[in-house]
């Protein structure tokens, strides 16, 4: 049996503040587009201004000193090409602080930086968490931090994962209004936070996307509503970026990623060279390219102690491990088009 994992210790610039603790909401799509929007930007900003914002990206951002597992606990490295980024929603990215996270992300980038698929695994999810037996995904963020959450979901996908990132809510509506809102499509009409949605397109303030992103309450289907609603706002976010008014607004650019690095921590390894380079190698990829999709479940169950979780597909999920170990997540995702989620 693997052994429990410490929680991690952060590191913060010195001019980092203190913040006061929100709920968590899952909206990863800030440091999603770090890998989706910077592409564009080092076509379309030149060398110089991203110089300016890598230092504005370290003046903000944290890094999470212990990322990882020990390596005898991970699956082997494979230098194929491929990049696997964990995306980690939480409440507080406070080091020693107690939580769950509330939502998580696999990026998956292929080899040939033709496309990007963003995979939402749902939190209630029964797995398997390293030291601890059955429980819901996100109690491995309760019980080892950042390094369990990463071990837990590297056992579950058997695939390494070379990069995370964790992301706070607070500065969220920040982020939304540097690009002037969001634009998003809305599958339902609900009301939440005291906003109106209607189904198709949303013009979503800062204020307006926490409440949209949020909502669960409101929808039959709860969670996996939710979660499509927050891939709807990430690519409403991703193509704010890179709308031709973003790329030739310096203030608005640079704005953007001051928010953004303000509430975002990241492995060692994840530097600004190390994204520019990733950037570089995915320059010709575009929105167009972005795919969202929930790893598939199989209906709820009850636990032994009474807790309402999701059993994981179990078919989907070995084409799925496989689909990854070979870099074929595209297929995958054809082949399984229009069967239900859970």
């Amino acid at each position: 049996m693997a052994r429990d994992v410490p929680r991690p210790t952060v590191h913060r610039s010195r001019r980092r503040r203190r913040r006061g603790r929100r709920p968590a909401v899952v909206t990863l799509a800030a440091a999603l587009v770090v890998f989706v929007g910077l592409p564009a930007l080092v076509i379309g900003v030149g060398a110089g201004y991203l110089g300016h914002l890598a230092r504005t990206w370290d003046d903000g951002a944290s890094t999470i000193r212990a990322a990882f597992p020990d390596e005898a606990d991970r699956p082997a490295a494979v230098d194929d090409g491929a990049l696997d980024v964990l995306l980690l929603g939480s409440d507080t990215r406070q080091a020693g602080a107690s939580g769950r996270s509330d939502s998580m992300m696999l990026v998956h980038l292929p080899a040939d930086r033709r496309d990007v698929y963003v995979m939402s695994i749902m939190r209630d999810t029964w797995v398997d968490v390293p030291g601890h037996g059955m429980a819901k995904i996100n109690a491995a963020y309760s019980w080892g931090g950042v390094p369990l959450t990463v071990q837990t979901v590297e056992q579950l996908l058997q695939t390494r994962i070379d990069h995370v990132a964790e992301v706070d809510f607070t500065g969220f509506e920040g982020m939304t209004d540097a690009l002037g809102g969001v634009d998003v499509v809305s599958e339902r009409t609900f009301r939440a936070g005291g906003h109106d949605f209607v189904a198709g397109p949303n013009h979503l303030d800062g204020e307006q996307a926490l409440d949209f992103v949020r909502e669960r309450k409101s929808f039959a289907e709860a969670d996996h509503q939710r979660v499509r609603n927050q891939q709807a706002f990430v690519r409403g976010l991703v193509d704010g970026l890179l709308d031709r008014r973003t790329l030739t607004d310096p203030a608005a650019v640079s704005s953007f990623v001051a928010a953004t690095a303000d509430h975002v921590a990241v492995d060692p390894g994840l530097t600004p060279t190390r994204m520019a380079g990733i950037a570089w190698s995915a320059r010709e990829l575009r929105p167009s390219g972005l795919h969202a999709f929930t790893m598939a479940t199989a209906g709820g169950g009850t636990s032994a102690d009474g807790q309402s979780y999701l059993a994981f597909d179990v078919d989907r999920l070995y084409a799925l491990r496989q689909a990854l170990h070979d870099d074929t997540v595209g297929d995958y995702l054809d082949q399984t088009r229009g069967v239900p989620v859970g």
